[in-house]
């Protein structure tokens, strides 16, 4: 059926990695995260229809927040689907119930609003069971466990169930779908995209020139709408942050290794990072990352040697860790880890976060850096319980990775001679 229709017609380029990763079964649970014109809920439209192809024993259902919102959106989504890829004929589609039904198996794609919930319980099929499931707008949910009771309701019986989740990052790194989309599990791929990778005649020029006006008009806002950013509620402190894959071959290139430690026990872990610093893009690269609670010095530095840091070619690599534990820095030189302490004296901390906030970009790998990934996300100026104000100076909680990244591109951002 893949042949009947060119799916490089209907995917933009930039989901050919997530088609490929469904259409071999690698994938359970399908994240797409995604910023206005970014094709998301069109390729979840079409790969749901393709999944019940593929598996002719199987169901699928589209769900939304509020019933009413069902019929303009997913259900008129998913006919778009079926007839960009040919197939008007093959299925019979009914508005009351809401339904749509592939008449060569009797498949069914059913619609649910989770404002009346009791539905989910009541569902009978006439065989099999809900082999693809689809959250649209996932942001307006309540939140994982409303999530978690429609999936008890649906996902029961056969051997597989996708469940696919599309949504725009809302403003705020707090917000319950921007930290599950920072959460890695077996089986879960989260995908992220905006217009950009989508061919300009998908779009319009219509379209193009509204994103380049808000853009020059607030940028913050075209990061958010346009390109799914969680840049905050005006007190996130890291507006630059990338969360994304770091390809291996980006991690092979680059010429020096930076290793950072923030020392920790309980409640406040130990955190180690390694980094990465691109001086042409102005660009941070975090893509190792260690976190333990009540570990000793000899059981962290046996993580480190474990990772190989510090067995590189001489003057490639560099490890730093706070100062004010000069015995921890020694049990690591002990163990044979190079290990310095870095300086620290009037305005460094601050010399260090401002640094952290000019770069370009910083571009965490939050497959391999989950920890990183949520403490940076997360991480806000405080503000004034009075007049909700945001207060100067940087929270001294929640910053371990933070601070692990900071004494690691310590040889970067210090001035020459103060290492």
């Amino acid at each position: 059926m893949e042949n009947r229709v060119k799916l490089s017609t209907l995917i933009s380029p930039g989901f050919y990695g997530a088609h490929r990763a469904l259409r071999e079964g690698r994938v359970n649970e399908l994240v797409l995260a995604g910023g206005r014109g970014s094709t998301k809920s069109s390729f979840a439209a079409i790969e749901l229809v393709l999944e019940l192809l593929r598996r002719p024993g199987c169901h699928a259902a589209a769900l939304r927040r509020v019933g009413a919102t069902l019929r303009p959106s997913v259900y008129e989504q998913i006919l778009w689907a079926i007839g960009r890829l040919g197939l008007a004929g093959a299925f019979e589609a009914t508005v009351s119930p809401l339904r749509i039904t592939l008449k060569a198996t009797g498949q069914r794609i059913l619609f649910f609003g989770l404002d009346d919930a009791g539905k989910l319980k009541s569902v009978k099929l006439p065989f099999g069971h809900l082999g693809v499931i689809w959250f649209e707008e996932l942001d307006q949910f309540e939140g994982p466990a409303q999530i978690r009771s429609a999936l008890q309701s649906l996902a029961r019986g056969g051997d597989r169930t996708l469940v696919l989740e599309s949504f725009n990052p809302p403003p705020s790194p707090k917000s319950w779908v921007n930290r599950m989309a920072c959460e890695t599990l077996p089986g879960r791929m989260v995908h992220r995209s905006d217009y950009r990778s989508v061919p300009p005649e998908w779009l319009g020029r219509r379209f193009l020139e509204d994103a380049q006006a808000l853009f020059r008009r607030d940028e913050t806002a075209f990061r958010n709408e346009y390109l799914g950013e969680a840049v905050g509620g005006g007190a996130a402190v890291f507006l630059n942050l990338r969360l994304e894959p770091i390809p291996e071959k980006i991690i092979k290139e680059q010429e020096r290794r930076y290793h950072g430690v923030d020392w920790g026990w309980y409640p406040d872990p130990w955190a180690f990072n390694t980094c990465g610093w691109q001086a042409g893009e102005r660009r941070v690269l975090v893509w190792d990352e260690a976190t333990r609670s009540r570990a000793s010095n000899a059981e962290t530095a046996r993580i480190l040697l474990e990772k190989g840091v510090m067995a590189g070619p001489q003057g490639t690599e560099s490890l730093y860790a706070d100062s004010a534990e000069p015995k921890s820095c020694g049990d690591y030189r002990a163990a044979g880890l190079a290990c310095r302490g870095v300086k620290k004296g009037p305005g460094s901390l601050a010399a260090g976060m401002k640094w952290l906030q000019s770069a370009r970009e910083i571009w965490i790998d939050p497959g391999r850096c989950p920890d990183t990934a949520r403490e940076f996300a997360r991480y806000e100026y405080q503000k004034d319980p009075r007049d909700g104000q945001v207060l100067p100076g940087w929270p001294d909680r929640d910053n371990h990775h933070i601070d692990a990244v900071r004494y690691a591109l310590s040889p970067v951002w210090r001035r020459r001679g103060q290492e």
